[in-house]
């Protein structure tokens, strides 16, 4: 079935549907992994978003049940240069076409990623609707502008738990999990140093969380514009100097917001497994994992107070910091790893050590 991706400046790519049949808008990004693309699909940063994947075969080794992310898939559409229906691995329980069609996931295949992702290099990220309907272009077109992009809207409150879960229930640390739409793999991460998971909806108020007698906080990933989270950002705010708290990615950003900075968006993001990110207390690289379109302002932010201590080398933004006086420091890319690289699960440890002490 012939389908079609239209973006708001009037670009228009052709191909083929392998997922739901439909239209759907959202913002386009490229991501840059070679691999991984179900935790792409199944992390729910990518609320609002159609992600195009700048690797040329997409779905040689299928899906399985293990290397989800979330409860369901959060993302608008999918796009790939080459869909493999045929599967090649031991863990495969299913093609990821027949994946995308149960969860009513529009994907679109014979798409020329190359020249797509240089569009939005040049021209940034911007809206886009994908169809299999409506395959008229001027009608499409109109659609796409109407619709609301991502700049202004809360979408975390379409991603968070509805209720309060413990993801297990033994540990030395009580970790509660401010829940903007995380990842597993970072709930496993807590459970694999000995802490003890608490997971709360992002609306859960500053009370209710010292209420109950964590040890620390971590402020998840999560969809969106941050300053459009201002219910997080002000409980956040509330949370300060109480107890150590640990931030990753849009975590990283409602903490720049709550201790009085800004954040602004960036042409066209950071999507991918292989960006390079400098400690700069030690010097050391990392190749990191990251999915955000909105960045923290460090100029924004008192010095006297923050110290950055992680940098892009892509493009010199910043990725980290930590408070001077006060157990907080935060990550704007993802130590949890998956899928990716590892070098910065170290991350966590500082997190034990910041409750340690």
């Amino acid at each position: 079935m012939k389908a079609k991706l239209v973006l708001e400046d009037g670009k228009i790519f052709e191909g083929f549907s392998f997922g739901a049949r439909g239209q759907r808008c959202g913002e386009v990004v490229f991501n840059t992994s070679m691999t991984g693309y179900q935790e792409i699909l199944t992390d729910p940063s990518y609320k609002g978003q159609i992600v195009a994947m700048t690797y040329p075969l997409i779905g040689n080794y299928g899906v399985n049940i293990e290397d989800i992310e979330s409860r369901k898939l959060f993302l608008e559409g999918f796009v790939v240069k080459e869909y493999s229906g045929i599967t090649s691995n031991w863990r495969s329980k299913k093609d990821l076409g027949s994946y995308l069609k149960d969860n009513n996931i529009l994907a679109i295949e014979g798409v020329d990623t190359r020249a797509l992702t240089r569009h939005i290099r040049l021209q940034g990220a911007m809206k886009a609707i994908i169809s299999t309907q409506d395959l008229d272009e001027n009608s499409l077109l109109k659609k796409v502008k109407s619709s609301p992009g991502l700049v202004g809207i809360d979408l975390v409150k379409e991603v968070t738990s509805d209720k309060i879960q413990y993801w297990n229930k033994s540990g030395k640390y009580k970790v509660v999990v401010i829940d903007c739409g995380v990842k597993f793999n970072i709930l496993r991460e807590l459970a694999k140093q000995n802490c003890r998971v608490i997971i709360v909806p992002s609306y859960t108020s500053a009370e209710k969380i010292l209420g109950m007698k964590p040890d620390g906080i971590l402020l998840s990933n999560g969809p969106g514009d941050p300053q459009a989270v201002r219910c997080v950002v002000e409980n956040v705010k509330r949370l300060i100097g109480k107890l150590p708290i640990f931030g990753i990615c849009l975590g990283h950003q409602v903490l720049g917001l709550a201790l009085g900075g800004k954040t602004y968006k960036l042409k066209f993001g950071h999507h991918g497994a292989n960006h390079p990110v400098k400690d700069l207390r030690t010097g050391k690289v990392s190749i990191t994992v990251q999915n955000h379109g909105f960045c923290v302002d460090m100029k924004s932010l008192n010095k006297k107070d923050v110290n950055i201590t992680h940098v892009n080398l892509n493009d010199n933004t910043s990725e980290g910091m930590r408070h001077k006086k006060l157990p907080i420091f935060s990550v704007q890319f993802h130590p949890e790893s998956s899928a990716g690289p590892h070098d910065a699960k170290y991350l966590f440890g500082e997190f034990i050590m910041m409750m340690e002490t």
